[in-house]
């Protein structure tokens, strides 16, 4: 399926902040005035039927790198079938991630006749999960207080908040506290080669020049905003891909709860369906003290702007 950007039409009001919408073809194809679908395509433009998605839960009991293959030991999957011991293919994340007698929680799906995959793969660790869980509930009922003045603007501090990073360790805001943050907000399966994609190349360049010019003290953060899909396994896999330094750039998830409050404080909208994702992108730069100082939107910001406001 291929995928366009396309910007909001005259006049639309949406929020205070632009957005970009990215739309399946197949639904631009119903759109009137738009041509080039013969009777030859007819038959690849029908959309395919996505397989249906199951929660699960179980623990690892095996691992088959080579085949990218995970035994586990699954609980019921109600209305579908019973506890029992299955293979599992797992393609989008570290595999290095896996150990044998891991609990983990993830989405299942028979993506050919036989064959299952997990996606979404988180790994439980009652204690880790419940400081996620508790600051997420502050972080939410700090957003609620908030209200229509959620927004943080320029010269307000930034909203605490803690979650995982790529590695699955507990990462909470003020860690940073004393060097300067640049955070985003990405997600992996982003398609639009100049927003998502630019967004963690030009991050990954700000951190190549600030070292080349003897620059310290800073972090970068890329929140994501597909927390479901994006688990720090998935992270971890988008990092590696990209060959990012992870010393000073840590790729963050959390629960969706924790996502939403930090997307309305941080001024962010993301709004996904099943055939539309609307997005903006923000870039902000936080000071030692967790003030934001500057925000740049979109994702035409330059690495050297950073760099000299660093």
């Amino acid at each position: 399926m291929r995928y366009f950007l396309l910007s909001p039409s005259a006049g639309a009001t949406v929020s205070r902040r632009p957005f970009f919408a990215v739309v399946a073809l197949s639904s631009l194809l119903l759109l009137p005035g738009l041509g080039g679908c013969s009777r030859d395509a007819a038959p690849a433009a029908a959309a395919k039927a996505e397989p249906k998605r199951y929660d699960l839960r179980g623990e690892i009991v095996g691992l088959v790198p080579d085949r990218r293959v995970l035994l586990v030991h699954h609980e019921e999957i109600p209305g579908y079938m019973p506890p029992m011991t299955m293979e599992f293919v797992v393609l989008a994340a570290d595999f290095a991630s896996f150990k044998e007698g891991q609990r983990i929680a993830a989405r299942m799906f028979e993506a050919a006749p036989g064959e299952f995959q997990l996606e979404g793969i988180r790994i439980l660790d009652p204690v880790k999960d419940q400081i996620v869980a508790a600051a997420a509930q502050q972080l939410r009922e700090d957003t609620h207080v908030r209200g229509k003045n959620a927004y943080r603007e320029v010269g307000e501090e930034a909203p605490r908040f803690t979650l995982y990073n790529q590695l699955g360790e507990v990462v909470p805001f003020d860690r940073f506290r004393g060097q300067r943050v640049v955070l985003n907000f990405i997600f992996t399966r982003c398609p639009v080669a100049t927003m998502c994609p630019a967004s963690t190349a030009k991050m990954g360049m700000l951190q190549r020049l600030a070292r080349e010019r003897g620059i310290r003290d800073f972090q970068l953060l890329s929140i994501t905003l597909d927390p479901a899909y994006d688990t720090p396994p998935v992270l971890k896999a988008y990092a590696e891909g990209r060959g990012i330094d992870s010393s000073n750039f840590n790729f963050l998830t959390g629960p969706e709860p924790a996502i939403r409050s930090l997307l309305a404080q941080f001024g962010v909208i993301a709004e996904p369906s099943d055939n539309i994702w609307k997005h903006t992108l923000a870039t902000l730069l936080i000071d030692r003290d967790g003030k934001i100082v500057h925000r740049a939107d979109g994702s035409a910001w330059e690495a050297e702007d950073f760099l000299k406001r660093l």
